[in-house]
C-alpha cells in the first residue's frame, strides 16, 4: 500500500467546502433503535474488564454492550480472569456507578462460576474433567475457593498450554483434570450456552473481543454458535509500515482468522493493509468502535481559545514528548495558551522532567485520569494526538463527536479514516515542524477552529452508535444465515 496520505489536500481543513462557517450541529443518527438484530443470544467475550485498566479496550467493549442493549439485543458480558469474586463484584459496581453499563447482572465470570453451591468445583467443571493428576514439573496455584488449581506456566504463549488443571471436590480432594485453559474456557461456554437455551432455544452469537480467546474458542464445536471477532489493536511492529513484521501475538491469529464467522476491523486502512498482505476473505468488514456525542455541541466561541488537550495513557507509544515540544513552539507568542496531558502511565516522570527542562510549568499540566473526558473536550480549542500507532483512537473519535478540532499525525491506524470527512489537520507522521505549524494555525485562527468544529461533528456520524449497530446487526444476520465457518 502506498505510504502517502491521500486526504492531505491542504494543511488546513480536509473538507472546507462542506458547510464551512456553519455553526456546529448535533448529528441526527445518534440513536440505535433502527438496528435489527436477529433473534439470538448475544455473548460478549473478553479476557477481563477492570475499571481504568486496558484503556480504550475496556471503554469500547462496554460501550458495545451498552449500544447493543439500547438496540434491543441485550448481551451478556463474559470474562475469564481468575480474580476473586469480591473483586469482580466491585468492578461491576464501579461500571454501573459510572454509567458504563445499566446493571451488574449482565456480567458473568468463569471463575465465579467454577465453584459449586456446596463448595468445590461446580458440576459442569467436574463433567468436563477426566482422570489424571497434576504435572509434577509445574507449580500450581489454587483459585476460586480452592475449587481448582491452575498450572503456573512461564511462557508468553501460556494460554496454549494443555497442562492439566486440577479439579477438586468440596473436601479439597482432586477428582480429575482438564487439559489446559482452552478446554476449560470451552467447557464454560458450553455450560453457559446450555443454560441460555433452557430459557429460550435459539442460536448464539459470541462477539469475541480478545485475540487470545479467539485462538482458544475457534474450534468450539457447537453448530448453532457463530463467532464474530472484533479487532482493537494494530497488528504491526515498528516502524508500522504495511510490510513491517507482525506482532508475535497476531501471527497464529491470522492463520485462523478465516474460520471466524466475521471479523470486524476498526478502520478501512487496517482492513485494506491486511487484504493487501494476506488476501481478501468473505467475512472481513469495517466496523469502527462507536462513540455517542453530546446532546448539544459547545460552540468554538464558548471554548477556552488557548486550551490544547491530550487524552490517553502516558506511554512511550503516545510520543507525548512531541506534543510538549510542539506546543511550546506553537504557543510561544500566545499568552494564556496551555496544554493538558490527561492520563496516567509510566512516562509521567519523563514528561514532568521535559516540562521542567523547557520551563513550561505555568503552561503545561498533567492532571491525571479523568472520568469525564467529554467535559475536558468541551472546554478545549484543540485535541492533539501524537501517537506512533493506534487501533482506532477512541479519544480522537470522542473529540470529533464533541466538535473539538483535531491535530494529528497520519499514522496506522485511525486519524486518516476519521478525518477523511474533515474536522482536523492531518500532518505527516513524525514531522514535528508540520505539527507545530498546524497547531499554531488552529490556535491562532478562530474562523478555522469554527469550521473544523462544524466538520468534526459531521465526520463523527461515521462513528455513531446507530451506524455501528446497523453494521454489527447485519454481520450477525449474515453469519446466522449460513453454516458456521469453524
Amino acid at each position: 500500500m502506498a505510504e502517502g496520505a491521500p486526504n492531505q489536500r491542504t494543511r488546513h481543513s480536509l473538507a472546507a467546502e462542506n458547510g464551512a462557517g456553519d455553526p456546529p450541529r448535533m448529528r441526527e443518527d445518534g440513536g440505535v433503535s433502527d438496528a435489527e438484530f436477529p433473534d439470538a443470544w448475544y455473548l460478549i467475550l473478553s479476557s477481563r474488564l477492570v475499571p481504568d485498566l486496558d484503556g480504550g479496550y475496556t471503554i469500547s467493549t462496554l460501550a458495545r454492550a451498552r449500544q447493543m442493549a439500547d438496540a434491543g439485543a441485550q448481551p451478556l458480558l463474559l470474562t475469564v480472569d481468575p480474580g476473586a469474586a469480591e473483586a469482580h463484584a466491585a468492578h461491576r459496581a464501579t461500571f454501573v456507578e459510572r454509567g458504563a453499563v445499566a446493571a451488574s447482572g449482565v456480567f458473568r465470570n468463569l471463575f465465579d462460576e467454577v465453584v459449586g453451591p456446596a463448595g468445590g468445583a461446580a458440576d459442569w467443571v467436574r463433567e468436563a474433567a477426566h482422570d489424571g493428576t497434576a504435572d509434577a514439573a509445574l507449580e500450581y496455584r489454587s483459585v476460586a475457593g480452592e475449587a481448582i488449581d491452575l498450572p503456573v506456566v512461564i511462557d508468553p504463549d501460556w494460554l496454549l498450554t494443555t497442562a492439566p488443571i486440577v479439579v477438586r471436590d468440596a473436601a479439597g480432594d482432586p477428582v480429575g483434570v482438564i487439559n489446559g485453559f482452552g478446554a476449560l474456557y470451552r467447557a464454560w461456554l458450553t455450560h453457559v450456552a446450555a443454560g441460555l437455551r433452557q430459557e429460550i432455544d435459539r442460536p448464539i452469537v459470541v462477539i469475541c473481543e480478545s485475540r487470545q480467546l479467539g485462538e482458544l474458542i475457534v474450534g468450539w464445536g457447537d453448530d448453532r454458535v457463530r463467532i464474530v471477532h472484533t479487532v482493537h489493536t494494530i497488528h504491526l511492529e515498528p516502524p508500522y509500515r504495511d510490510d513491517a513484521d507482525l506482532n508475535p501475538l497476531w501471527r497464529r491469529w491470522f492463520a485462523i482468522s478465516p474460520r471466524f464467522d466475521a471479523v470486524l476491523w476498526p478502520t478501512a486502512y487496517q482492513r485494506d493493509d491486511v487484504r493487501d498482505r494476506f488476501g481478501a476473505v468473505a467475512n472481513d468488514l469495517v466496523a469502527p468502535h462507536a462513540v455517542a456525542g453530546p446532546a448539544t455541541v459547545v460552540p468554538s466561541t464558548e471554548r477556552d481559545t488557548g486550551r490544547v488537550v491530550v487524552l490517553g495513557r502516558l506511554a512511550p507509544g503516545k510520543r507525548l514528548d512531541h506534543a510538549v515540544r510542539a506546543f511550546a513552539r506553537a504557543a510561544a507568542d500566545m499568552p494564556g495558551a496551555h496544554l493538558e496531558l490527561w492520563g496516567e502511565g509510566g512516562q509521567r516522570g519523563a514528561l514532568e522532567a521535559l516540562v521542567a527542562e523547557l520551563d513550561l510549568a505555568e503552561s503545561v499540566a498533567l492532571p491525571g485520569l479523568t472520568l469525564d473526558p467529554g467535559a475536558v473536550l468541551d472546554r478545549a480549542a484543540v485535541y492533539l494526538t501524537t501517537s506512533a500507532f493506534e487501533g482506532q483512537g477512541l479519544a480522537l473519535a470522542e473529540a470529533l463527536a464533541h466538535g473539538t478540532p483535531v491535530v494529528a499525525y497520519d499514522i496506522r491506524y485511525g486519524p486518516r479514516d476519521m478525518l477523511a470527512g474533515g474536522g482536523g489537520i492531518l500532518v505527516p507522521d513524525g514531522d514535528e515542524e508540520a505539527l507545530v505549524d498546524a497547531l499554531r494555525d488552529v490556535l491562532a485562527d478562530a474562523a478555522l477552529r469554527e469550521r473544523l468544529s462544524t466538520e468534526a461533528v459531521d465526520a463523527a456520524t461515521t462513528l455513531s452508535p446507530a451506524r455501528a449497530m446497523r453494521t454489527l446487526a447485519a454481520a450477525c444476520g449474515e453469519a446466522l444465515s449460513r453454516e458456521r465457518r469453524r
